[in-house]
């Protein structure tokens, strides 16, 4: 089993919890959500990634022969509590939003509906799973939004959080609108298109950098992309200009040219005449090095003459907002809504629904907050996709993602599209819940 998908990869309290409702015989049908808090100042909107991942864990959740007989010996728990967890499966309903869908602070993008002890266990690992997609598909479509038209490829492999913080990531930027990765395993395992040209020490490794430019086009053929700026950029320039007749003769073209280093948009905006002029208009310009949407914004606004660009750290840690207020609560159990009063955190009880709002133009127009059981005017966003612990329909097509995302995208209010957060979007709570809030308030614990 791969450590990813282990039952133990958890919080502890997960588990001290629930061997005290495995004592109580609490196994009533609870219900949680998911939501985040608040939306990071830098933030405007954010977009739910991460459900396929949540799914396939939720149906393949076991505890093993070795595991449980780890947590026999640990000297925490009861033998009967560990006998128990033998059995362990998940069999409850799952509603969630779906992937791709554009959502703003309070809003759940997903809900559990099964067994107390169920439940409670896979709190951990759901928001590790969902606010790590979620967060790196925001920053990523906001990138969209800087470079309308641009080609983007993730580039941030080696500066993610370990490899399955990787993975995650190109399958995140992917469906935000990203033309690509350079993560190879990312093209095998979720069919993304891949994207790679060649590191500096190609270039040191030869004597002449004519020569590894040569040398380069010889091995890749087909992707002749390359990288200008280890020494002298606008001299190497003018010798992949010198190189493209000779290739030109082998049936090879150069298909681009990389800028990595300096003011990159500077660069580009002296190499496009010299490969205008030397009969290279066709080759595109590639531009690299801590970019962001903020940067992408400069750069475009200075007109550097960018045909796409590989965003990397600043994409797969999200810097300027490397975390989400992302929490997965209580809201109704044994058939009772709940509430959390804690102060700055207190949660709106009860099984929600979100209801999204367009104008005419299709914009939308503000989202409405309330109970499932009052429906609001407008395009309830929660929908049913887990059932007796089974997925309602297979895994959808990326492609069919990317296009929700698009759309998404299009709809936002015209702040929003520009990345900014004022003002900000609209979301109305239902005169329901708020007298259900009051109720339960009046209430003594």
């Amino acid at each position: 089993m791969s450590i990813t998908n282990s039952a133990l990869l958890t919080d502890l309290y997960q588990l001290t919890m629930l061997q005290t409702y495995h004592a109580e015989r609490m196994n009533e049908t609870a219900v949680f959500e998911l939501f985040v808090r608040r939306l990071p100042p830098e933030r405007g909107f954010l977009l739910a990634a991460g459900l396929e991942q949540a799914l396939d864990y939720l149906e393949n959740l076991r505890f093993t022969a070795g595991e449980l007989e780890w947590l026999a010996g640990c000297g925490r728990f009861s033998p009967d509590f560990v006998a128990s967890l033998e059995q362990f499966r998940f069999t409850g309903e799952v509603h969630a939003m779906p992937e791709g869908t554009a959502f703003f602070a309070g809003e759940p993008l997903l809900r559990i509906i099964a067994p107390l002890p169920q439940a409670q266990l896979v709190e951990s690992r759901l928001i590790n799973l969902i606010h790590y997609q979620t967060l790196i598909a925001s920053k990523a479509a906001r990138c969209v939004l800087a470079a309308p038209g641009k080609l983007l490829v993730d580039f941030g492999m080696r500066r993610a959080h370990g490899a399955e913080a990787a993975l995650l990531a190109a399958r995140a930027t992917w469906l935000a609108g990203f033309g690509g990765t350079a993560t190879v395993l990312a093209g095998m395992r979720f069919g993304i298109p891949l994207f790679g040209t060649m590191a500096h020490s190609l270039i040191q490794a030869h004597d002449r950098e004519e020569d590894a430019f040569a040398h380069f086009a010889a091995a890749q053929p087909g992707n002749v992309v390359l990288l200008i700026d280890t020494y002298d950029t606008e001299a190497a320039a003018r010798k992949v200009v010198e190189l493209a007749p000779r290739l030109r003769e082998r049936g090879v073209a150069i298909k681009g040219v990389r800028i990595d280093s300096g003011d990159i948009g500077e660069h580009a905006r002296r190499v496009r005449p010299i490969l205008d002029a030397g009969g290279l208009a066709q080759a595109i310009l590639f531009g690299s090095g801590d970019l962001d949407e903020y940067r992408l914004r400069e750069l475009l606004a200075g007109d550097a003459p960018f045909d796409g660009f590989g965003i990397g750290t600043r994409l797969d840690i999200s810097t300027d907002a490397p975390s989400l207020d992302m929490v997965y609560k209580l809201q109704e159990y044994a058939g009772k809504p709940r509430r959390k009063r804690s102060e700055g955190k207190a949660t709106w009880p009860g099984r929600k629904q979100v209801y999204r709002r367009t104008g005419e133009a299709g914009t939308f127009a503000g989202d409405g907050l309330g109970l499932e059981r009052y429906p609001q005017p407008g395009e309830p966003l929660l929908q049913p996709v887990m059932r007796e612990g089974r997925r309602l329909a297979p895994p959808e097509p990326a492609s069919a993602i990317r296009e929700r995302v698009r759309r998404q995208l299009t709809a936002l209010p015209p702040a929003l599209r520009a990345n900014q957060t004022d003002p900000p979007y609209l979301v109305d709570i239902a005169p329901e819940l708020r007298e259900l809030t009051a109720r339960l308030d009046r209430e003594t614990h």
